[in-house]
């Protein structure tokens, strides 16, 4: 990733304050996909993408805070302040802060992850100065009251129960425990009925201050927008909330992580009276600053990212044993996980479990053939540019960008990464990820036989 060019500004008023440094980081023909920065006194950064040629903005604010940053006893902790920002300001309701978005058309969300969490509104254009006061209200005004806290607890708790209801997307929570253990990063982004339940106010206000100041923070904005306008308005909107008083405070670097343990060869069953039998079985994967990373994703894309994937046309095409099995890939500061999920009829689990690991062991022993990778490079270049066709999109990839690379690349330059993968490459990282002894996590009615059987799928 490479700064392309760099311009410095100032701005000063009665007070004569520190200079924002502005820099054109992607320079778009025209205009059209120039991604420009401007770092704030007090260390807020605000990145912007423009596209004249839509009638939308979105607008996000990433922190640089997810669940890995929480204690045992804090865990569910940044998710629960994702939901207490939405509650109220000290000058907006929580109806007013909904009320407003939804007033213009707009959308309004959030997301918490294991190593960031994300404010955002989409809007039409024009109502973007909008957006910026209400979203920067929620993220410095907040006021976190305990009625509140008390009052999202249970929505929260529900949140829980509806994913343990749904084994499809609990298998992963508990893969990760299976690969990571009793870590942060181990441990859902949601937290448990425990860990929820012992939340106090005071404790989440702590983490809120502790986590949310300017230093932390990046303004991340995509659309027909103007930049040095979306500067002004974040700066303004900061300033009135008192938010930038340390004017020589620098921006928190990205996070370079810390040792993480991982294991292989773990099974991990939770039963459950489901109707199928829900399986993960993977590896440790790459961090997300591995330049192998490149390779690991046609990897990924040729063993299960689609429907001529070898692990759809094995298990589903030719047996019908599956409607669902993919592969994915998951990178972090300083780890990555590698998985291979499906579901199916318990009865049939270890057929398809056999299924995956002789594909997973074969390409590591012998890699892929050059045809494979090269459709797989095709879908990937593919997929990656219509992933990137709506301004939500790009406003996720400035800011991820920003957060966890500290860097921008265009998309031109992402797809001469892709096609510059070699199948020596492909073959490469085959050998060193799946060529592990991988573990396995089961959700299902498996019984006592079968259970005890799930230990030859990691042999």
């Amino acid at each position: 990733m490479t700064s392309r060019s760099s311009t410095a500004t100032a701005r000063t008023s009665s007070e004569a304050r520190a200079v924002a440094r502005t820099q054109t980081l992607i320079k778009g023909e025209h205009g059209i996909g120039t991604v420009r920065k401007t770092t704030l006194p007090g260390g807020l950064r605000v990145v912007t993408e423009t596209l004249p040629s839509v009638r939308s903005a979105t607008f996000g604010i990433w922190a640089h805070v997810g669940s890995r940053d929480e204690t045992p006893a804090l865990n569910g902790a940044t998710h629960y302040l994702e939901h207490l920002l939405f509650k109220g300001t000290t000058r907006r309701s929580a109806l007013d802060i909904s009320a407003s978005i939804d007033a213009v058309g707009g959308e309004m969300n959030a997301f918490t992850a294991k190593e960031y969490t994300c404010y955002y509104a989409r809007v039409l254009d024009a109502d973007l100065p909008l957006a910026i006061d209400v979203v920067c209200d929620m993220l410095t005004g907040s006021l976190i009251l305990e009625e509140d806290v008390n009052v999202e607890r249970g929505a929260i708790l529900e949140e829980i129960a509806m994913t343990e209801d749904d084994p499809g997307d609990c298998v992963h929570d508990l893969f990760a425990h299976t690969m990571l253990g009793d870590t942060p990063l181990g441990r859902p982004v949601l937290g448990t009925v425990d860990t929820v339940n012992a939340l106090t106010a005071d404790r989440i206000r702590r983490f809120y201050r502790k986590h949310y100041d300017p230093t932390h923070l990046i303004v991340a904005c995509a659309g027909n927008v103007d930049h040095n306008k979306v500067v002004r308005q974040v700066r303004a909107a900061f300033e009135k909330a008192g938010a930038l008083k340390q004017p020589d405070a620098a921006p928190i670097a990205p996070r370079d992580g810390s040792r993480v343990i991982r294991t292989t060869g773990r099974v991990e069953l939770l039963g459950r009276k489901t109707e199928q039998a829900h399986v993960v079985l993977g590896m440790p994967g790459l961090a997300r600053t591995d330049e192998r990373r490149w390779a690991l994703g046609v990897l990924n894309t040729a063993l299960g990212g689609g429907m001529s994937s070898r692990l759809f046309q094995e298990v589903r095409e030719k047996r019908g044993l599956a409607y669902s099995v993919y592969s994915y890939t998951s990178g972090f500061a300083d780890c990555g996980l590698f998985g291979v999920y499906a579901g199916c009829r318990p009865n049939q689990v270890h057929e398809v479990l056999k299924i995956c690991r002789d594909e997973l062991d074969q390409v590591a022993e012998h890699g892929l053939p050059d045809d494979e990778i090269d459709r797989a490079i095709g879908q990937l270049k593919g997929s990656t540019v219509l992933g990137l066709e709506d301004t939500g999109a790009l406003m996720n990839r400035i800011g991820k960008s920003e957060l966890c690379w500290g860097e921008q690349m265009s998309v031109d330059e992402m797809l001469t990464r892709i096609a510059a993968v070699t199948p020596d490459d492909v073959r490469n990282v085959a050998r060193d990820v799946l060529g592990q002894r991988p573990s396995l996590s089961a959700i299902g009615p498996l019984k006592d036989k079968q259970a005890s059987r799930l230990h030859e799928a990691v042999a």
